[in-house]
């Protein structure tokens, strides 16, 4: 993959110039090495009429994958086709922006030591990108580039065959700009939209990727008119931080607006007077109970059953007493999303020796879930059609058999005290039922005759007098009698 950026000049004011702003001899080929490959920096043209710098960027496919360990963290949604031949080394992405960011750092920040006039002023800027992913089409890139001074944006659509017309379009675009920008300006633009326009990122988006987002987006992304679809995207859609990301660029558009600093309207709160207490939220107090109940059980060895994203292994991970923990899911994608949310790929031996991630439905008995010391399914059981619930029961109680199981589920009376919440709503679209509390301890009940276990309940979340708590949790507890056999198996 690589770009071009492209400026004339005049015998006065040379083109060549050009090579002071980036910090790289026109006369020089350089080589910088990233982690996924080599990064190259060339002048094809350097007069002084015309100037052009190239940067090409090669990304070894191996090292990829390798740096992902082979689930995925280093490909785009189109990766599928195989691990190794993807659009990855030849569509502009995260990649090339991570690349301009290591290779022309003092450009991106304005910042020109021999030439200060240089990097302060506007200049005539050919910026051309051969292969652009772009979802959302040539009309995405023009909303995305037209708000930000150029005179001129070109998105010309990538045949998926010239030899076969009749196949139309792919999802690139050939990208060239043109217009009169400051060089820093003109690279942050592209730092922040070029993965926003590929609509991924190569690697785990940290809290730290918000500081990012707000120094690149400097002097334009407050008052751009996608400035919220730019900022979701960048953040790969973690909603915490595009929610943080918003608010700090309103705060930036109001002090613009009233010509005074951040700090100056950021100024309303005290916080060493701030005593006002927080609510938990309901997910963190059901962790919290999960915590408290595989505590009690005296449980070392741990399955999540339908861990998704890995919240609870992650909290899990944190206590030293659970010495081995196994997250379980259905879904792929959601076990690559919880293995960077572990930084699994970071961990010392010690801690990656303490956990799993493994693809599995709990409709099926398998082998490799028995001999652990408790399980657990949290918010599981509801997205399950209930005819499909004896399978699981089978395969939890009747297979794997751990010695304790915790299960929660909503409490569907609660659903009245949700002022947003319709009537008649369960609280997810993909929930199949909601259980009272009558209804939830009588299937808990049943299970648990059936199977050998003692069952109990406990309250998840504040208790209201008159609808039970938003959530509900049953603590399944083999009996004396069934540990002894299932030792003796």
């Amino acid at each position: 993959m690589f770009l071009t950026i492209s400026t004339s000049g005049t015998p006065e004011r040379p083109a060549t110039e050009l090579g002071f702003l980036l910090h790289k001899h026109p006369d020089k080929a350089q080589a910088f090495s990233t982690s996924h490959g080599t990064a190259h920096v060339l002048y094809p043209e350097a007069t002084a009429e015309r100037c052009t710098a190239a940067l090409l960027l090669e990304v070894d496919p191996v090292a990829l994958v390798r740096s992902g360990k082979g689930k995925g963290r280093g490909g785009a949604p189109d990766a599928a086709l195989a691990q190794y031949v993807n659009d990855r080394p030849y569509a502009a992405s995260s990649l090339l922006s991570v690349a301009m960011s290591t290779v022309f750092k003092s450009a991106l920040r304005g910042v020109c030591a021999a030439r200060p006039e240089l990097a302060a002023g506007p200049m005539p800027l050919r910026i051309e990108v051969p292969v652009l992913p772009a979802r959302g089409g040539p009309d995405l890139v023009h909303k995305l580039f037209g708000p930000l001074g150029w005179s001129s944006v070109v998105a010309e659509p990538v045949a998926l065959d010239e030899a076969f017309p009749a196949w139309g379009e792919s999802r690139y675009v050939r990208l060239v700009l043109e217009g009169d920008l400051r060089l820093a300006d003109a690279l942050r633009q592209l730092y922040v939209l070029l993965p926003v326009l590929d609509d991924a990122k190569h690697y785990w988006v940290a809290p730290d990727e918000v500081d990012k987002l707000l120094r690149a987006g400097e002097g334009w992304l407050a008052e751009h008119p996608e400035q919220k679809l730019i900022t979701t995207r960048y953040l790969a859609r973690r909603w915490g931080l595009t929610r943080q990301a918003m608010e700090a660029l309103e705060l930036v558009r109001l002090a613009e607006a009233d010509d005074s600093e951040v700090e100056e309207i950021d100024n309303a709160v005290d916080e060493t007077a701030d005593t006002e207490e927080k609510p938990v939220p309901l997910a963190v107090q059901r962790r919290e109970a999960i915590l408290e109940a595989l505590h009690a059980a005296g449980a070392g060895r741990v399955l999540d059953l339908g861990c998704g994203q890995g919240q609870l292994v992650h909290e899990l991970l944190k206590d030293v007493r659970f010495t081995e923990v196994v997250g379980v899911d259905v879904s792929m994608r959601a076990l690559n999303i919880a293995a960077r949310r572990l930084r699994i790929e970071r961990m010392g031996e010690r801690q990656s020796g303490r956990v799993k991630l493994m693809q599995g439905s709990l409709a099926y008995t398998d082998k490799r879930l028995k001999g652990y010391d408790a399980a657990v399914l949290s918010e599981v059981i509801e997205h399950l059609d209930l005819p499909r619930l004896p399978a699981l029961e089978y395969a939890v109680f009747g297979s794997a058999r751990p010695q304790t199981v915790l299960v929660t589920t909503p409490n569907v009376e609660y659903n009245v005290r949700w002022e947003t919440l319709p009537a008649g709503h369960v609280r997810h679209g993909d929930h199949r039922f909601e259980w009272t509390r009558e209804e939830f301890q009588a299937w808990a009940g049943a299970v648990a005759e059936r199977h050998g276990y003692g069952v109990r309940f406990v309250a998840v979340g504040p208790d209201d007098p008159e609808v039970g708590p938003p959530t509900q949790m049953a603590v399944f507890t083999m009996r004396t009698d069934e540990k002894k056999e299932a030792k003796a198996a």
